[in-house]
């Protein structure tokens, strides 16, 4: 429901800015899809004529609302509707009508993908353990032996293997007075984060430090952490939003967020990991990205989660509306008006960028000269009788037909909600 820095919007031709709430739920600003939909979508389709010649400067002039799939919770919405006095409660009830309240589990397995690298290392600190999950053992890491980083690595018969590094050197490191262990090594503290080295820098966690095999043979090891839910939500919830907003629309982030891991960990109950840490998930930074307005956001709503009959429910949102939400995968992801989404401080409730003739030409090449853009399907849900479903590229060669979502892509645009 990913997420970086604002500009100034104004009504004038401007470059898109990237915004610190997701655009797709489970994705990030930068990202123009989130996780896929699960279940058939149930968007409206209405077929239009709308016909847009290529003006003469070769320049359209591109108009739309939102940003963002639209699809359940509009995150300036929620702003808005918290500034008008509604209680977290209320607002998800609107984005999300017919959930109920839930718990989330404890725990969630989420994939470090920052840590390329087929070793886990950790920066030494007092009360450091080892878990040796094969033979369900956990050790105390030793403090006198001038360690100041840990590692689990692939050993010899892709076992895996513990080395400390004194500053100069790697060394071997026998857990009990076994060469190897027994399963797969897991670093846990007394309840203090871990401080994780990855190749681009160090990151600190919550939880356990895992080096997960991606499957039983796999000679590579990917780090995954086993963190509290709520843990892991303080790490996800900044990236989402203003930090600065409201306390009820960050609560309702909160439950929203905390909603998605839990489906996402119901969907994916078996794999190594349930969730990752990009855009493609939900972004997640680590205790190095808790601010104290979202965690205490998090802990005003602690395990609390959002239900559709028993089952987690698919909590997708993005930055904007628009003015109305649209139809997605499940009963709850409705379509319908949203007064919420227009308030003085959502730069994307409106939007106008430049798109020229020779840029969509060089995306379509095969079409040859672009002579008109020909809107055939929308969704029926306001302006302009909604957003794009399918629009046909009408060239001097051949015509090419595409969806909207395909060619929101292609040409970073905020939203499919869109005219020319």
């Amino acid at each position: 429901m990913r997420l970086s820095s604002l500009v100034l919007a104004s009504a004038a031709l401007m470059v898109l800015p990237t915004l610190p709430g997701l655009v797709d739920g489970g994705g990030s600003a930068s990202a123009m899809t989130g996780t896929a939909d699960r279940g058939t979508a149930s968007a409206s389709r209405v077929a239009v004529s709308q016909s847009y010649p290529v003006p003469g400067s070769g320049r359209y002039t591109v108009r739309g609302h939102g940003y963002g799939h639209g699809h359940g919770m509009s995150q300036f919405g929620a702003q808005g509707a918290a500034l008008k006095g509604l209680r977290h409660e209320e607002i998800l009830r609107f984005y999300y009508p017919g959930t109920e309240v839930g718990t989330a589990p404890k725990k969630v397995r989420v994939l470090i993908t920052g840590d390329t690298s087929s070793d886990l290392v950790v920066v030494h600190q007092d009360a450091l353990q080892l878990r040796d999950r094969g033979a369900g053992t956990t050790y105390d890491l030793p403090d006198n032996v001038g360690a100041t980083r840990w590692r689990v690595d692939v050993g010899s018969g892709n076992s895996d293997v513990v080395d400390y590094w004194t500053g100069s050197t790697w060394r071997r490191w026998q857990p009990g007075g076994r060469a190897a262990l027994v399963g797969e090594g897991e670093f846990r503290t007394d309840g203090r984060p871990i401080t994780l080295v990855k190749p681009s820098g160090t990151t600190t966690y919550r939880g356990w430090l895992r080096a997960a095999r991606p499957s039983p043979s796999s000679t590579s090891r990917d780090t995954v952490n086993v963190v509290a839910m709520d843990d892991y939500v303080k790490g996800v919830v900044p990236s989402e939003v203003y930090t600065s907003w409201h306390a009820q629309a960050l609560q309702a982030q909160s439950v929203a967020a905390r909603t998605y891991a839990t489906f996402e960990r119901a969907y994916y109950a078996d794999r190594y990991y349930q969730i990752c840490d990009t855009s493609s998930c939900q972004v997640y930074g680590g205790v190095d990205k808790e601010v104290a307005s979202t965690s205490a956001a998090v802990e005003a709503t602690a395990r609390k989660i959002l239900t559709y009959r028993g089952a987690p429910a698919f909590t997708q949102f993005s930055s904007s509306s628009g003015g109305w939400t649209s139809a997605g995968s499940k009963p709850y992801l409705v379509a319908k008006a949203d007064p919420y989404d227009d308030h003085p401080g959502n730069i994307v409730h409106d939007w106008s960028v430049a798109l020229t003739a020779s840029r969509i030409q060089d995306r379509y090449p095969s079409i040859g000269r672009l002579q008109r853009i020909h809107v055939t399907a929308r969704d029926g849900n306001g302006e302009w009788r909604g957003r794009i479903l399918t629009l046909v590229l009408d060239g001097s060669r051949t015509n090419v037909t595409i969806s909207g979502d395909t060619f929101r892509s292609a040409f970073g645009l905020r939203s499919t909600w869109l005219t020319f």
